[in-house]
Parts: C-alpha cells; structure tokens; sequence
C-alpha cells in the first residue's frame, strides 16, 4: 500500500500537528528510508495538486496544516484562514475526475463537543475499589487498563495523578476508553447529501477504513475497539453513487482581508451572565445503522435481586450504560456485548427491600428505564421489534391473582394516547405499534400501580435510511433561540 504524508516539517507546529511523531521509528526515521521520504520530508499543496494531476497520488495520504492554517486563534490562525486551507486541498483533489472519483476525504478535528449526548462515551468497565469491575464485556479486555498506583508512575510525587480528586470510588487501575466526542466530514462521490452517521466511532475507525479497503492489518487497534468503533463504510452509499462532478465550493481568496477586518473589531468579552445552552433543532438525512439492541428485566426473588439480560442482535458491538437510581454513588456500570451475543448481571435489592430503578443507555438514541419493586403485582413486558417494517409490538402479560390495570404513554412525537388497559389473570395481550410518522423513533412509558413505570426509547433500524431524531430540542421554545 503507498502512503505519503503532506506538510511542511519546520511549519507544523512544533510537530504537534504530526501524530507519528509519538513512534520512535518516525523520530529516528533517516533520509533515504520509506518512513523518512513519505512520512518526514516536506510535501507541499504543489506536491499534492501535481499528484492528483499525474495520477500519481498514493493509496493513502495525510494532510497536515501549517500552524498559520491550523483554525487556532493563538497560532495565530482563523476559521477564515482555515477554510482557504481546506478549499486548496479540496481543489487538488476534485481538479482530476479519475482521481476524485475513486477517493474519500476525511476531515477531523480536535474540538471536543458531546454536550447534548444521552449518554457517555464508550469504555470498558471501571474498576471499583474493592478491584472488582463495574460491568463486564463477551470479549478479553486485557490491555484496556493502566495502572495509577503512584509506586508504578515515574512521577511518584503525584498520586491518582488521572483521578479527579473528588472520585472516592474508583480503584488504581483505569479504563482506556473513547473521550468527549469530535467532528468529521467525510467527502466523497459517495456521500453527498448533508447525511449523518450516528455509528459509534472514534481515530482508530479511519484505520479501521483503511484496512478495509487496501486489505492490510494495523495491529495497534485493540480488539475492543474493533468490536465497538465503527469502519466507516456504513457513511457510504456505494449502490447510488452522487454525480461524478463535485459541486461548487464558496469562494474563499478574500479570507486575509476577512480575518484583517475580523481583528479591528471590538474584543469579545464573556457576558457576565452566560446564555442557556441548547441543542439546534431540526433534522438531518441518517444513515441506516447496524444496531439492534434489547435489554430485559427479571426478577430472582429467591436472591432479593433483579436481572438484567443485554442483547445484541445487530452486527456491530456495543456498550449498555447502567445507572442505579437507588446508588448514584456508586460508578455506573459498563457492558460491552459483540455483535450476536448476550451478557447478564444481577442487582442486589436487600437494602431497598426489593425497590429497583435502572436507567439502561446504549447507541443510536436507545434507553430503558426499569422502575418498580419485585414484591408487588407487577405485570411482564417485553418490547418485540419488527425490523423488516420498523414498528414495535408491547408483550404484556398478568401472571398474578389479582387484574393489573396499565397505561402506555407516548413521551414524544405526537402519538395519541392509548385507552387504558385492563389484565385479567393469566391474560397475555399484543399491542402493535406502527411508527411511520416519527421515521422509526419510539419513545413509551408503560405505567401500573405501585409504582411500577417501564419506558422505551431509540429507533428501530431497518436496513434502510432514515432521518435523525424528530424529538431533538423538542422542548425548546422558538422564542428561546431567536
């Protein structure tokens, strides 16, 4: 496979644009050697646009920016500046149709955003003091670890030095996991269109890519990563591909005398009192994704404990979030379930006298919220997804003495209420849900006596493209963001 990388190495930042400077094959890499002339020497924009000119570009090539182009106002830089940046690279890469026509632009950032996520971002299980794991995995996590004893770290002044000093909870050893989320276009003749890819990703997922399309093997990307981190094909549509002739882009010459006005303009100053965050509304074409997660509920009376069961019937991995809302002082616990497998795990209930209240989150917008106490009437509910149609059907059954009455309740997107229900029994009873009008997103509270709630919430994946969730910034009122 041939690669280059382009940059300028007296002009990347101290080489805090380069991230192969962290190998030690990279650092003493000599002139003459493959590493040296594709991944050390200076490779311009002119190199670049005479590649793509010649045909000539290599299989795989990085762009790095100068430190003048990196978008950082203390470079000093601007987004003006680094539009004309990206304008240039885009320009090389589109001027020769046979070259453009088999290549895929990824740009990445490093500007962390994850505000409005519902849920963390991905890792193993954490340790809890007594070196016991938060959750479990179906896969070996050996390697996912680093230990922060202070009598393993060179500095051994600092002790817990990567522990927040108000975590009392967690043991020497911490996860390596995915941080705070971060933004990536991906440009294509496959994939116009403003579309969204909501499979869970991270940097090894461009390697991931990589190895996909040129068949090599990049032994750094751990095994966990492998199962959770998406490859980035699902981003593509390869069955219609776009017109072979990229649009226009905005003409961005005029961004020195724009970045030079932008400067005379009076400084920005904090406002005393900030403004309310929010989530834009709208909605976004979606790609279809490969999850199709279920977790259930069951009881083990005989242990004073409740089950949970965690299901991955998609084909690519993920990992369940678990909230006990009776201990929020104990660390969340992590699941991580492969593709076409199962995990359970059990919840003590001795000292709520048989009280539970679990938040359960996973991928692509889902949520269960299981609340109740397993020495009431309770009814049984299973949630049966119909991933042909994309609708769901409420399994309720009445395996007591006593009639349950129950209530389902739309949260979102405008569906009607549904008459009250009524379980004799021994009475078992179907409810079908179609979900057109919301794109396949459900959102339902299943409600009885005693304190007994369920609620279900996420998409139901088809196969086929979608929209983002309709619901988003639902509750924001128009006057609140004009």
């Amino acid at each position: 496979m041939s690669w280059r990388i382009y940059q300028d190495p007296n002009d990347n930042w101290t080489g805090a644009m380069h991230g192969c400077l962290a190998f030690e094959s990279f650092r003493n890499a000599k002139p003459g050697s493959p590493i040296y002339e594709n991944g050390m020497r200076h490779w311009s924009l002119e190199d670049l646009a005479n590649d793509v000119k010649n045909n000539t570009l290599p299989q795989v090539s990085w762009i790095l920016p100068s430190q003048s182009n990196s978008e950082h106002p203390g470079a000093p830089s601007s987004p003006y500046r680094a539009s004309n940046f990206t304008h240039e690279v885009l320009s090389a890469i589109t001027s020769n149709p046979e070259v453009w026509s088999k290549t895929a632009f990824f740009l990445t950032f490093d500007e962390n955003d994850g505000l409005f996520d519902h849920l963390p971002a991905p890792a193993v299980p954490s340790y809890n003091l007594n070196n016991t794991l938060a959750g479990k995995s179906t896969l070996d996590i050996a390697g996912m670890y680093f230990d922060n004893d202070k009598d393993n770290l060179e500095d051994t002044v600092t002790d817990r030095v990567y522990i927040d000093k108000r975590d009392t909870i967690s043991g020497k050893l911490r996860p390596w996991g995915m941080g705070p989320r971060v933004p990536m276009y991906i440009l294509s003749p496959w994939s116009k269109g403003g579309w969204v890819d909501s499979a869970v990703a991270d940097h090894t997922s461009v390697g991931q890519f990589i190895e996909k399309r040129f068949g090599v093997i990049i032994p750094a990307i751990s095994p966990w990563h492998r199962a959770v981190s998406s490859d980035l094909t699902s981003a593509f549509d390869f069955i219609t591909p776009n017109d072979p002739k990229p649009p226009a882009m905005p003409d961005t010459s005029g961004f020195e005398q724009i970045d030079k006005a932008s400067k005379e303009l009076p400084k920005a100053t904090a406002p005393a009192q900030p403004s309310k965050l929010y989530q834009e509304k709208g909605t976004r074409l979606s790609r279809a994704l490969p999850y199709r997660l279920h977790c259930t509920l069951k009881y083990l009376k005989g242990d004073n404990q409740v089950q949970l069961i965690f299901e991955n019937k998609g084909n690519k991995g993920a990992v369940y979030h678990v909230y006990n809302m009776k201990q929020l002082d104990m660390i969340p616990r992590r699941y991580t379930v492969e593709a076409a497998k199962s995990l359970k795990d059990e919840w003590d209930l001795i000292e709520t006298d048989g009280t539970y209240d679990l938040e359960v989150y996973g991928p692509n917008g889902y949520f269960h919220k299981f609340t109740g106490n397993i020495w009431n009437v309770e009814p049984e509910i299973q949630l049966q997804y119909d991933h042909s149609n994309g609708s769901i059907t409420f399994l309720l059954g009445n395996n007591s003495s006593e009639p349950l009455n129950l209530e389902i309740k739309a949260n979102a997107y405008e569906y009607p209420k549904l008459d009250a229900i009524s379980l004799t029994p021994g009475k078992k009873l179907s409810i079908p849900i179609g979900l057109e009008k919301s794109s396949n997103w459900y959102d339902f509270t299943v409600k009885s006596e005693g304190g007994f709630l369920h609620r279900f919430a996420g998409r139901v994946e088809t196969g086929r493209p979608g929209i983002s969730d309709p619901a988003m910034a639902a509750e924001i009122q128009e006057s609140t963001v004009s």
